[in-house]
C-alpha cells in the first residue's frame, strides 16, 4: 500500500460494536475474530463474511464498509477521511 493511504487515519476496535466507514486494512494488533465485515465490490449476496479469524500481525486489504468483531483488536485503517 501507498503511504498515502496510511495518512488517511485509522479506527482502533476492540470492541464488539459494529463499525462503519470507509476502510481500505483491517490489521490485527492482537489475535481476533473478524464477526462480520461487508465488503464493497463483490456481487450482491456475497459481500459479506463471517467468523474469520485473524492472527495478531495479519492484515487483509480490500474496500470495508463494515467491521464487527467477535474478539480481539485490531486498526482499521481509512481509505479517506470522510
Amino acid at each position: 500500500m501507498n503511504r498515502e493511504v496510511f495518512d488517511q487515519g485509522f479506527e482502533h476496535i476492540s470492541d464488539t460494536a459494529a463499525h462503519t466507514g470507509n476502510f481500505c486494512r483491517i490489521y490485527a494488533l492482537a489475535t481476533a475474530v473478524i464477526a462480520s465485515a461487508s465488503v464493497r465490490g463483490l456481487t450482491a449476496g456475497s459481500n459479506a463474511f463471517t467468523s474469520v479469524p485473524l492472527p495478531a500481525g495479519a492484515y487483509i486489504d480490500g474496500q470495508f464498509s463494515s467491521i464487527t468483531l467477535a474478539s480481539g483488536r485490531v486498526i482499521a485503517y481509512r481509505a479517506d477521511r470522510g
